[in-house]
């Protein structure tokens, strides 16, 4: 998002809402479904409030300290100021990330004995509470329980069947003489991470996929994203090889994988390596036992690294974004303070990424194998951006539905553990806003690229491309709950 995009967000989190809106500020529609009603409370189907706290007060950073009535349910908290027309704040329990009681006096005078609430969402959210109502311990004790451990539960029906990944592939006009499907990981015993459906080039067997995982991380080994309809170039992924300090550790069978993929194609002259890390980072690797694929081992190929940093990097350049848009904006020094954050510069760095690797196979006419680390990360930012560029397809809503549980959900992506979904350890090194990140490149990609594509398919997702990020966001925020 640009930097008015950035700053609107920031305010209109704590905007005020008439009983009538069709929608809270968490976009929960209250008129969806078979709900029903607990007082002014509109309950989803299934869910139940847990706790009623009267004389609590929200302690808003734009509009003050506000009255009201504070509810928590099995799936959210809710407070309703008593004003006319009231004030609403809501937050899904999956979005509470931390939990803190506050006591005593603040600097401002105002009574803050209370919870403060951290959000994934860039929110935090004070509530105070009068001491002799006990409201703080009820709310806590029965807080605690649902944010950490409530949306672990399983579901028997599968809410999201709308990707196949073998229908898919023919959409793509795969198998074909060049590329099949395999099944060696119908068990995902081959790689545990990855779907139990790939393709694979034609000319290679189950064996030669066997002895190339072993040298891959994780054992993820370039397998089929997506296929150019008109010149056969291909966007495979992968994850690094365990090249070894200084490079010196060879593996024949994964290199003449390479050259499988590259024959593939038989427009192109060459294949195309991008690794997403900084070469300094992947150089790092090296130590680990990691690395990137030296070039003079790798007949005809060239090797690109797009320099996107890692997910801690992403983590704290999100925390100084949100320290600037919350809970006030310096618009004096805005620039400045957004510039400082880097956030937009990463931004841009996987935008770049992703365009680079959409010419070479558009333009260029070249395949190309995608790669960062581990695979699941950096790898599904580029591939998933750059098919969104390539195929009008991923451009509709039901192709951008697909995008996401192809390249992001069954490649692996740890949603969980990077939103922090069932931890209480706000503090895990492991978190970060990667998913995040891909879908503010897709609100740039809408935003840069309607003013040409208005009239076509393209502009189908991007005429509703803000609720519907914003959707998709708030949904993978909240725990996994489908909106």
């Amino acid at each position: 998002m640009d930097n008015t995009q950035i700053k609107g967000a920031s305010s209109a989190q704590h905007r005020a809402h008439s009983p009538n809106n069709d929608f809270s500020e968490d976009g929960y529609s209250g008129d969806r479904g078979d709900s029903s009603s607990q007082g002014d409370l509109k309950l989803l189907e299934g869910e139940k409030v847990q706790a009623n706290a009267k004389d609590v007060t929200y302690l808003c950073p734009f509009s003050g300290a506000l009255r009201g009535l504070l509810q928590l349910t099995n799936y959210r908290l809710h407070f309703k100021a008593d004003d006319d027309p009231p004030f609403i704040v809501e937050v899904p329990l999956g979005t509470i990330y931390r939990v803190e009681k506050i006591g005593g006096t603040t600097s401002r005078g105002e009574n803050a004995y209370g919870l403060e609430l951290y959000c994934k969402d860039m929110r935090n959210l004070r509530f105070a509470h009068k001491q002799e109502n006990h409201s703080r311990r009820l709310v806590y004790d029965k807080l605690m329980p649902f944010f950490a451990f409530s949306y672990k539960e399983k579901f028997d029906v599968n809410g999201w069947d709308i990707y196949d990944p073998e229908k898919e592939f023919q959409r793509q006009n795969v198998p074909n003489e060049c590329w099949t499907i395999t099944k060696i990981n119908e068990k995902h015993d081959l790689c545990d991470t990855y779907p139990a459906v790939l393709a694979v080039p034609a000319s290679v067997t189950d064996e030669d996929l066997r002895k190339v995982a072993v040298f891959r991380s994780r054992e993820r080994i370039p397998v089929l994203s997506w296929l150019h309809p008109k010149n056969s170039a291909s966007i495979t992924r992968a994850s690094q090889p365990n090249a070894g300090l200084v490079g010196k550790t060879r593996n024949k069978d994964d290199e003449r994988y390479f050259q499988a993929i590259l024959d593939a194609n038989a427009r192109g002259h060459k294949l195309i390596i991008m690794d997403a890390r900084p070469k300094i980072n992947a150089l790092a690797n090296q130590a680990k036992g990691g690395g990137y694929e030296m070039q003079e081992n790798y007949q005809n190929t060239e090797l690109v690294f797009l320099d996107i940093a890692n997910i801690h990097v992403m983590r704290e350049s999100l925390r100084k974004l949100k320290d600037i848009c919350f809970p006030t904006i310096d618009d004096v020094h805005w620039l400045t303070n957004l510039e400082g954050t880097h956030w937009l510069e990463h931004i841009k760095v996987i935008i770049a990424g992703a365009v680079k690797i959409a010419d070479a196979v558009d333009r260029c006419r070249m395949s190309v194998v995608v790669h960062c680390s581990d695979g699941w990360d950096r790898t599904s930012q580029l591939t998933a951006l750059a098919m969104l560029l390539l195929d009008p397809y991923y451009r509709t809503i039901e192709g951008f539905e697909v995008l996401i549980e192809k390249e992001w959900t069954s490649f692996g992506h740890k949603f969980q553990q990077r939103y922090g979904h069932g931890d209480k350890n706000h503090a895990d090194d492991q978190r970060s806003p990667v998913f995040l990140q891909f879908m503010d490149c897709v609100w740039q990609v809408t935003k840069q690229t309607r003013h040409i594509m208005a009239g076509n398919v393209f502009d189908r997702l991007w005429h509703v491309a803000g609720k519907q990020l914003e959707a998709v966001t708030d949904a993978a925020h909240y725990g996994g709950k489908r909106l």
